[in-house]
């Protein structure tokens, strides 16, 4: 009984999955709290999905694919920011028309050329296929990402709830502002060869959001949020296995659940209180 349990572990693709999801945890639980406390949940759409032009051209022009991702979601990020400040048309209005239009370029291009790469892969990720090169570069961009978090945390928690108490003690709000751009974009990166565009977001904002609804304090949701990325991504590939199904989605449901269990928590406790 016990080696069926464990047989899951001696297979080589699924001990690269665990360290894969075990490195990608750390950065999209501790960026997850910002965006929702940012209110960026669109935006972490927006740049997942508008990362896809990137990837093609990248590919047609012989250069690094992540390369191609992260470009493309700095340029859907300045973009909305530009055109946002420049129209009277509202943020989140602008962002959905950016990263349609961006997703939509990236689906024509991909249709003009001819390439064994799989757009499904692209889409959703090939958390079993992951090759040594992926995994370093996940790490490296992880490692880069968390302690940027780590380190800027108290600035950008500032910059989210009052930006103009920011400004006038003397921080580069502009800089936060798009050094949060930079590090949602690589993260984006750092998941792109696990989960793909589509469920990205699902690990930029389930975890954040969770840990919201759990916890007051901002060093104890990140704590949450991480934790619970982290058995939720390992949990989520070994049940795949069992399951027959993907791991990337797999794991997005399991976070899916654990989002409904603490909002019906939540609420319970909303009603007590209120009694």
């Amino acid at each position: 009984m016990i080696e069926t349990l464990l047989f899951p572990f001696q297979l080589v693709s699924m001990q690269e999955a665990f360290v894969m999801a075990a490195i990608i945890a750390l950065p999209s639980a501790l960026l997850s709290c910002f965006l929702v406390l940012r209110g960026w949940s669109l935006m972490g759409d927006a740049v997942s999905h508008a990362v896809l032009p990137g990837i093609v051209l990248a590919y047609i022009a012989g250069i690094p694919l992540l390369i191609g991702a992260f470009a493309a979601g700095m340029t859907c990020a300045l973009a909305t920011g530009y055109l946002s400040e420049q129209s009277r048309v509202k943020e989140d209005t602008v962002m959905g028309v950016v990263f349609s239009g961006m997703f939509g370029l990236g689906l024509v291009l991909y249709t003009q050329i001819e390439t064994d790469l799989h757009l499904d892969h692209i889409l959703f990720g090939n958390l079993l296929g992951v090759s040594p090169a992926d995994l370093w570069t996940s790490g490296i961009v992880a490692l880069i990402v968390t302690t940027a978090l780590i380190v800027l945390r108290k600035d950008l928690l500032l910059n989210a709830f009052d930006p103009a108490q920011a400004r006038a003690l003397g921080l580069r709000t502009r800089w936060l502002h798009y050094g949060l751009l930079a590090l949602l974009s690589l993260t984006i990166v750092a998941t792109l060869a696990a989960v793909g565009l589509i469920l990205t977001i699902g690990l930029l904002i389930a975890p954040g959001a969770t840990a919201f609804l759990l916890t007051r304090r901002f060093d104890a949701m990140l704590i949450v949020a991480t934790a619970l990325t982290l058995v939720s991504s390992l949990l989520g590939v070994y049940l795949s296995f069992w399951l027959d199904s993907a791991p990337a989605p797999t794991i997005i449901l399991l976070m899916t659940a654990a989002f409904i269990a603490a909002f019906i928590r939540s609420a319970r406790r909303t009603r007590r209180a209120a009694v």
